[in-house]
């Protein structure tokens, strides 16, 4: 999963390190933070095998965690995941999508968009990178993080569908979330406020890194 995007998994020891390492930087437990109850929505299911292989997993839960923190090309960058829970395996945390810090704040408005309009939202993941080294997104429904280019957002009476878009199968199906009011309001607030979060430490990441230099070439 790490070395699709080239960054380094974060252990517990090096967040901790990262975190002390500058006393501007606040707690980035966003997992505790993030979390989202579907218990009293309309019932939300994960399609967790490709081709309809196993039968769908109830969504109890959602949540994000940052991943990784590292720097790419010399940029400060980070990697974060999209989590589920399920009553059904124990409320282990399983990841559905994996992505850099600039896929939360178009992702919530699409689904916004999607909900509120009751249209179809076809979501463009473009590539910044040229040679393709580095993704932006991947799906880890289906496989074991798949990079994908366009996210299809598809509303229902109670709840928007999620799918991939591939070129040569059509749109694959991968989660649920609910079309609720109650959830709108909640996942726009989280998105809001990790966003600002993520942003705020890569902010953080780059001063520490002007530091590094600067103390370099002294």
């Amino acid at each position: 999963m790490a070395h699709d995007i080239q960054l380094v998994r974060l252990s517990t020891l090096h967040k901790a390190a990262l975190m002390a390492e500058s006393p501007a930087i606040s707690d980035r437990n966003l997992e505790a933070a993030t979390n989202i109850s579907l218990k009293r929505e309309p019932a939300c299911f994960a399609f967790l095998s490709a081709r309809s292989v196993a039968p769908p997993m109830p969504v109890d839960s959602i949540n994000l965690d940052l991943a990784s923190a590292d720097y790419f090309r010399g940029r400060a960058s980070l990697w974060t995941t999209l989590e589920m829970r399920s009553s059904v395996n124990n409320d282990r945390p399983t990841a559905l999508l994996g992505f850099d810090e600039t896929f939360l704040r178009p992702f919530a408005r699409a689904l916004v968009e999607a909900a509120t309009t009751r249209a179809a939202y076809r979501m463009t993941i473009v590539n910044e990178s040229r040679d393709g080294e580095r993704c932006r997104v991947v799906e880890y429904v289906t496989g074991p993080g798949k990079p994908l280019k366009e996210l299809v957002l598809q509303p229902f009476d109670n709840v928007v569908l999620v799918s991939a878009a591939t070129p040569k199968d059509g749109d694959e199906t991968l989660f649920q979330l609910p079309r609720t009011d109650s959830f709108l309001r909640a996942f726009a607030k989280m998105a809001y406020t990790a966003d600002q979060a993520l942003h705020d430490l890569l902010e953080e990441m780059e001063r520490l890194a002007r530091q590094s230099r600067e103390t370099a070439a002294d």
